[in-house]
């Protein structure tokens, strides 16, 4: 009884078990270097956080600048700008990221050091005395302030973070527009 049935059952052959294994070990093969690529893209994501943060504070302090009334709006351009001479002081161009100088405005004339930022250090707490500064030198902003034609009372400013990362050339971009109303 056993033997009519083994008859017509056959398994698989040598062959056709090394190409399923091959096929199986690209798909794992092809799962683990996308798992890869994505662990060091998240090696990467502290970096982008602060990038972010720092084009926010450069907007914030244009706002604050407008807002309080310490610079009149006709300064709220780039030194050179569009036209080549816009009259403003925010200085044109890729600039290191350094902090605000006694106007408290980045990408002036006026600026401070390189900025940095504090990390833990080999205990793994922040705000022990084994704490870490890491001086931004990998880091540059540039603040572009554009006219909105046909509208005086209307500019555009963009901000962009450029910075490398694991080796990777990275940037960050916030584009909005700032009305001479406060």
């Amino acid at each position: 009884m056993t033997l009519k049935h083994a008859a017509n059952e056959r398994g698989f052959t040598l062959m056709e078990t090394m190409v399923a294994l091959g096929v199986l070990a690209a798909g794992l093969l092809s799962t683990a270097q996308v798992m890869a690529f994505y662990l060091s893209m998240s090696s990467d994501a502290g970096w982008d956080l602060l990038a972010r943060q720092k084009a926010t504070e450069a907007i914030e302090s244009v706002f604050t600048s407008r807002d309080t009334g310490k610079i009149p709006w006709a300064q709220i351009r780039n030194v050179a700008g569009e036209s080549g001479s816009d009259g403003g002081i925010f200085l044109d161009g890729l600039r290191p990221l350094t902090i605000g100088g006694v106007d408290g405005l980045v990408n002036t004339a006026d600026d401070g050091a390189v900025d940095g930022v504090v990390l833990p250090g080999p205990d793994g707490s922040l705000g022990t005395g084994d704490d870490v500064t890491k001086v931004l030198t990998n880091f540059q902003r540039e603040i572009r302030i554009t006219a909105v034609t046909g509208n005086p009372n209307l500019r555009r400013i963009k901000v962009i973070i450029t910075y490398r990362a694991e080796q990777r050339s990275r940037e960050f971009v916030i584009d909005t527009f700032i009305s001479s109303f406060a």
